[in-house]
């Protein structure tokens, strides 16, 4: 009963020494607390300061880059770029003022080997913001180009470090991944301004090609939507012998500074007008002709034409 007693004795003591200890843990944590107070409040000062004239700074930056630039996607790039070193800037500043320069020493020192790890980690991710910057000073296309990309079809709306958006005409946003941008052929329907259209017109074998030809060239050449110079022909060339008609090619050129509605609207106005202009000079522009063949029909022909408006 005696050692029961001592055991339970023994317990009781060491139970009060763990408190003892945890509450020292906690006085020792709340008085370095209480000393780090200041440096603590400093550094959050550091911090809201440092966020608001970080974006103050890429704020002002910005303007003055769109005010000297026409690249409005550089621009952005820059600003965000600037607008991060800063942050991480202002990160260092707090970390020093509470006291822990050896961690921001260390941050330092380990971001190499940290952005290699993360590289393994995060392939994807570094790839296309790898990609995204050199997209940022070399890419295909600017601000509201209208572009292809692999099988996206649409204007740039955006590009950031990690994709870029695409408005296509039917209204969806496509983000595509910039690495894809940098690898895939792009289509640049804007580059230069010009892009080149073409349709086929058939007439009546009977009809003579010199003359619609003519007409056609004539039309072109007077056009006011049109593009007109040396550089870029608007032509008629014989495209091939058809069923029931002579098939003529039509190529003409066209503005492309809005194309979607260059390739809709001008295209079907330069069809219809060309249409009416050959009707209106006696071109005959006949459908497809069907051959009715009767086999097995005997002595006669099996087919008889009544005319209905014949009165019995």
């Amino acid at each position: 009963m005696l050692v029961a007693l001592n055991m339970m004795q023994k317990d009781l003591i060491d139970d009060n020494e763990a408190v003892e200890r945890v509450e020292q843990s906690f006085t020792n944590f709340y008085d370095q607390f209480i000393e780090q107070l200041p440096d603590i409040a400093v550094a959050l000062v550091i911090i809201v300061l440092g966020y608001f004239i970080a974006r103050l700074v890429a704020g002002v930056l910005s303007r003055t880059l769109s005010r000297k630039s026409h690249d409005p996607l550089l621009t952005n790039f820059i600003t965000r770029a600037i607008r991060y070193t800063l942050y991480l800037l202002v990160a260092m500043l707090a970390l020093n003022a509470m006291g822990l320069s050896s961690i921001a020493t260390g941050l330092f020192s380990t971001l190499g080997a940290s952005a290699l790890i993360l590289g393994f980690a995060f392939k994807d991710i570094g790839e296309n913001f790898i990609a995204g910057v050199i997209l940022a000073f070399d890419r295909p296309f600017d601000l509201n180009d209208t572009v292809k990309v692999d099988s996206t079809f649409g204007r740039v709306k955006e590009m950031n470090l990690r994709h870029t958006r695409i408005k296509t005409p039917d209204g969806r946003d496509i983000y595509i991944p910039n690495a894809d941008v940098l690898k895939k052929p792009v289509e640049n329907y804007t580059r230069d301004g010009f892009y080149r259209l073409d349709f086929t017109v058939g007439i009546a074998y009977e009809d003579s090609i010199t003359k619609a030809k003519k007409l056609i060239q004539q039309y072109l050449d007077s056009a006011s939507i049109l593009v007109h110079n040396d550089e870029l022909p608007n032509i008629i060339a014989e495209d091939s012998l058809g069923v029931s008609t002579m098939n003529l090619k039509v190529y003409f050129w066209i503005d492309t500074r809005d194309y979607r509605q260059s390739m809709q609207l001008y295209r079907g106005e330069v069809i219809r007008e060309i249409k009416e202009m050959l009707e209106q000079n006696g071109f005959y522009l006949p459908a497809d002709i069907q051959e009715l063949k009767v086999y097995g029909a005997g002595n006669g022909f099996p087919v008889v034409l009544k005319d209905e408006t014949t009165k019995s």
